[in-house]
């Protein structure tokens, strides 16, 4: 897939884990941990700014955690992912679910192209693997209908972030693949108020997703300097 969001190695790593994106106990063990307070807060957000179900766009959904969580709340929901094989995962997972739901293996400029506009726009561990993190908020503004609202998770460019999330996630514990995440990468809560802020995005609120180890999973907190998420609205 072609499209300035779009870096190839990143599709190749992620195509790769689509055989067992759902299994709780494989790769994507963190991301499961982590599903449920980011789609509380991504939920509880919503029902706020909106009366009732709403179409929501899940751009690079991987293989649908996100996606069916927002769909089982009552959205309808739009899961978008440039990796063949994490959409055909996402597709046979919902498969009989009989949920508002629906996946698309393309980019977030293809949709642009085709004038498509959406409520809510969720891109949640996206903003690290993208090549370039201003150019994909811009044109997920530009996906955004006024007064929509555009939710992002991501990881902190911190020390404590390389030591948490790279070396002890990926080397120590060994709860993510090696290689999984490029900490240059990493986008800090400034610099993405300030990728918002160009798009025409008014960042409205930020919360800490962090390890809860006696909890078994992840909680929501002040600590944005390693996982933190974020909602921005449209003028």
């Amino acid at each position: 897939m072609q499209g300035s969001s779009v870096r190839p190695e990143e599709i190749a790593l992620f195509d790769d884990l689509a055989a067992r994106w759902w299994d709780p106990a494989g790769p994507m063990r963190p991301l499961h941990m982590m599903n449920p307070p980011r789609a509380a807060w991504v939920l509880e957000r919503v029902a706020r700014h909106f009366p009732g179900p709403v179409r929501v766009l899940d751009a690079g959904c991987g293989a649908g955690l996100l996606s069916e969580s927002l769909a089982r709340a009552g959205h309808e929901v739009l899961g978008l992912d440039a990796g063949a094989e994490v959409i055909a995962a996402a597709e046979a997972h919902a498969a009989g679910q009989g949920l508002a739901l629906s996946y698309r293996n393309a980019t977030a400029e293809a949709l642009l192209a085709e004038g498509r506009k959406f409520p809510v726009i969720t891109a949640l561990e996206v903003l690290e693997h993208v090549a370039g993190p201003g150019e994909f908020i811009a044109t997920l503004a530009a996906l955004l209908e006024p007064g929509g609202l555009l939710f992002v998770s991501t990881m902190d460019r911190s020390r404590k972030s390389f030591l948490v999330a790279k070396l002890g996630a990926e080397y120590l514990l060994r709860m993510l693949p090696v290689g999984t995440h490029t900490w240059r990468q990493f986008v800090t809560p400034a610099e993405l108020g300030g990728h918002c802020r160009a798009a025409g995005l008014r960042l409205c609120d930020t919360a800490g997703i962090s390890f809860a180890p006696l909890a078994g999973g992840f909680r929501i907190s002040r600590d944005t300097s390693v996982n933190y998420i974020a909602m921005a609205q449209a003028g």
